[in-house]
């Protein structure tokens, strides 16, 4: 079984009368790949400087590595927790070097230069440790900005919406570069992100956080097909919702009967992704297409119920033409997420 490098109990942050994070508890596995995910303002960002040392708990304790680095009474600074940082801005000093960034967090009396050369073999920058920083493309500093991060072989590495800044059509090929060095090393990570994609293609596991809370920590797969309610739904890729009602284990919904979780009963919500909900022409269909949106690789066609409730389906490009007025059946998922009015 893995070692846990992190282990957060009840932490929490204040400022003045806003309260950033709220009793966070949260353990991690050596070598295990975290992503927070939530939106702006939920205590992400918080939470991981609180992590790194930059802020100071209100309340709780932090173990990396099996130390406690905080708790009542106890606050290790940033340098003395074996945790590398890379921040949004990749925060390069300006006036140094590739090589000297890099070395600027080694100690005294190690073989920094050695150091320097592995690590700027590692991330791929080999032979580029005298140029600028001015000098390099935004992928390149990210790569820096991580060789740093990782020069000292920390316990734990942060990373704060490291692809933010990079352009869209940069952005995938920089994830999986840094994925893959990550991974190379061993690395136990965490990082801060507001965007769905970037956490559920990065992480081993993704924490939602909202309003300061930790509200689910899981592994990709099951926060995206299990919710732990409508509002992680919605945040997590789209959803479509159907009023229903449980009897005998059962939901029954307007797209037909389903197995419930045996958790709820009476009236609820029934959540399917669009890619749950199948479509072909039928010309006595109950529901029809209100619209269609082709992007190649797959569709996404807006319905009407005969209800009169809308909901979406995702389709492969390939799997046939829509326009609106048509006339469709429907083939819904077998297994659907059920939540509480």
């Amino acid at each position: 079984m893995n070692k846990n490098t992190i282990r957060c109990q009840d932490l929490s942050k204040r400022f003045g009368e806003i309260t950033a994070v709220e009793g966070v508890n949260l353990t991690l596995a050596a070598g295990r790949f975290l992503a927070l995910l939530g939106p702006s303002g939920c205590g992400k960002t918080t939470t991981l400087r609180l992590l790194a040392g930059f802020e100071i708990p209100d309340h709780g304790e932090i173990e990396i590595s099996g130390r406690q680095v905080n708790g009542p009474g106890l606050h290790l600074p940033p340098e003395k927790r074996q945790v590398g940082m890379v921040f949004q801005e990749y925060a390069l000093f300006p006036h140094l070097s590739v090589a000297d960034n890099v070395a600027y967090g080694l100690p005294k009396g190690s073989d920094k230069q050695a150091r320097v050369q592995e690590i700027l073999a590692l991330v791929d920058l080999t032979g580029m440790g005298s140029r600028m920083p001015y000098e390099l493309s935004g992928g390149q500093q990210q790569r820096v900005a991580l060789a740093r991060a990782l020069a000292p072989n920390p316990d734990l590495v942060l990373l704060d919406e490291p692809f933010s800044n990079l352009d869209a059509g940069l952005r995938g090929q920089v994830r999986a570069e840094v994925r893959q060095i990550l991974r190379r090393v061993g690395a136990t990570v965490i990082f801060v992100t507001h965007d769905q994609e970037e956490a559920l293609s990065l992480a081993d596991e993704v924490g939602v956080m909202m309003d300061g809370r930790l509200v689910q920590v899981d592994s990709p797969q099951k926060l995206y097909h299990r919710p732990v309610n409508r509002r992680v739904a919605e945040f997590v890729g789209e959803a479509n919702f159907l009023p229903g009602q449980v009897n005998n284990g059962t939901v029954t919904c307007e797209l037909g009967e389903f197995s419930s979780d045996g958790i709820h009963t009476g009236a609820v919500e029934v959540m399917l992704r669009p890619e749950q909900v199948q479509l072909r022409p039928a010309d006595n269909g109950p529901a029809e297409v209100i619209e269609r949106t082709y992007y190649g690789h797959d569709q996404l066609v807006r319905l009407r119920l005969k209800s009169g409730a809308e909901l979406h389906s995702r389709l492969l490009g390939s799997a046939g033409e829509f326009y609106p007025g048509q006339r469709v059946e429907l083939k819904a998922a077998d297994e659907v997420a059920v939540y509480n009015k």
